[in-house]
């Protein structure tokens, strides 16, 4: 039997009845809410805003709130870096995506709305990071595709203890006990995530001691970057506000445990949101020839990609052989060793279900730069007709040095710089990303793995697990 989903049952809250201003307000009002978060999220994958009393709401929903421009050329680890074009000179707006309200279920009397870096006459500033995304989701409108995406995020328990912070209940992963013993923190998540409009899917313990993972439905690729925004603040304000406990994104917070990832899964359509276009009506379980140039595009560009999608020093602590993070450029039907992974359909829902998802993504992504560079080097593929390699059918670093050359097989790169210079290189991802944009995240970056170098990794490890 084939079930019929329409796709605007699957977006982002706000696109099902999105909320003017004088809803909002209705709702600041009925509801007593005391403060309102404009929140953006920063080159380095912050989220960061600024709190506006409910007092003040009515002339700032428009009129937005004003913000250093050197606040963006702030790193991960809290170093404010010299970015010609980002002094403490002058002046941007946050300026809320009204779409985007909810009230935040862990907190008493608090909401929240994503927001828009703009300058202060309206127009774009080349310093936001979901203008970027905006921007490439044009470019595949023009192409006429449509990009839906979910991010698949696993995340860390913790607490604190004598001797710092250790995984909080543990159990064998995908084991009921497990679930039972997270269950009273992560059912008040999953609470929290419905009360805001977003749709579950599911919620289960993972590998790692303590490490959990809630999958959230997918919806179009601005929605995505928005609601895994909402997703990461949840669930870290429940379990600290809430329960005492630590939550963390981090790609390796223990040295000897297992990494998250942030796996993004996406999937083409066509602009009446009728047609999957991976969808391939002749061989069901495999991808169509636009699906496969979309795969050779980001194989071709994963380089610079990964300096997005995997953008911290601590990520390529992660990106190991042997486990399921894909640490090498390839791809493959269900191959959970592979970079780009073709995620098998459903039964009877072949040409809704079919989809990709990048391995190589992870928690201190930032979610508008990461599905921006992903959509930007499939289109690359599709535009130069692009076929990709042979795919492994097996881990690629178990198949012969013959299958590895057939499959062309190449290594990633292995720490952040490298990735940094494969970005700078690039033109089709530094395109899009634009000229201020891109040079924010060289310096930035670059400071950062100069710090991490410096410091060392159990440093690094425990600045990116507090931040993320």
């Amino acid at each position: 039997m084939v079930i019929e989903i329409s796709l605007a049952d699957t977006l982002f809250p706000s696109d099902n009845g999105a909320m003017n201003s004088k809803e909002i307000l209705d709702d600041v009002s009925h509801s007593d809410i005391r403060l309102i978060r404009f929140l953006y999220c920063d080159p380095a994958g912050v989220i960061r805003g600024k709190t506006v009393h409910a007092s003040q709401i009515q002339s700032k929903l428009d009129e937005g709130v004003g913000l250093t421009r050197a606040q963006n050329a702030v790193n991960l680890f809290e170093d404010l870096i010299q970015v010609d074009g980002m002094e403490p000179v002058g002046e941007v707006r946050i300026i809320p995506d009204h779409n985007t309200y909810t009230q935040l279920p862990w907190l008493d009397r608090t909401s929240s709305m994503l927001s828009d870096l703009r300058e202060q006459d309206g127009s774009q500033w080349g310093g936001c990071t979901r203008t970027v995304l905006k921007n490439a989701i044009a470019k595949a409108r023009e192409a006429g595709i449509q990009v839906f995406a979910a991010f698949e995020s696993e995340f860390y328990l913790a607490e604190e203890t004598e001797t710092g912070l250790q995984p909080w209940a543990n159990g064998p992963v995908y084991s009921s006990s497990g679930m039972d013993r997270a269950s009273h923190v992560v059912d008040e998540m999953v609470d929290n995530l419905t009360e805001q409009g977003f749709i579950v899917e599911q919620a289960i313990n993972e590998y790692g001691p303590g490490q959990q993972e809630i999958v959230l439905k997918y919806t179009d690729a601005l929605g995505a970057a928005d609601q895994h925004l909402k997703f990461r603040d949840t669930i870290r304000g429940t379990a600290e506000v809430n329960h005492g406990l630590h939550a963390s994104f981090a790609p390796k917070p223990f040295a000897d445990g297992i990494g998250s990832g942030a796996h993004l899964h996406f999937s083409l359509w066509s602009l009446d949101g009728k047609t999957n276009l991976l969808h391939n009506p002749e061989a069901q379980t495999e991808i169509s020839e636009l699906g496969k140039n979309f795969v050779a595009g980001l194989l071709e560009n994963m380089p610079a990609v990964i300096a997005l999608t995997c953008p911290s020093f601590v990520s390529y602590q992660r990106l190991q052989p042997h486990s399921w993070a894909g640490s090498t450029i390839s791809w493959g039907y269900d191959n959970r060793e592979c970079a780009v992974r073709v995620a098998s359909p459903f039964t009877g829902r072949e040409a809704e279900s079919i989809n990709l998802e990048l391995k190589t993504s992870d928690g201190t992504s930032n979610p508008y730069l990461a599905l921006a560079a992903v959509i930007l080097a499939g289109l690359d593929g599709i535009n130069k007709k692009m076929s990709p390699p042979k795919p492994a059918h097996r881990d690629p670093a178990l198949l012969t040095p013959e299958q590895q050359k057939e499959c062309n097989i190449r290594p990633l790169p292995s720490n952040q710089l490298e990735a940094l210079e494969a970005l700078e290189k690039n033109d089709v991802i530094t395109s899009g990303l634009g000229e201020l944009m891109l040079r924010c995240i060289l310096a930035t970056r670059r400071a950062e793995y100069a710090r991490a170098s410096k410091e060392g990794d159990d440093w690094a490890r425990k600045a990116t697990f507090s931040t993320f």
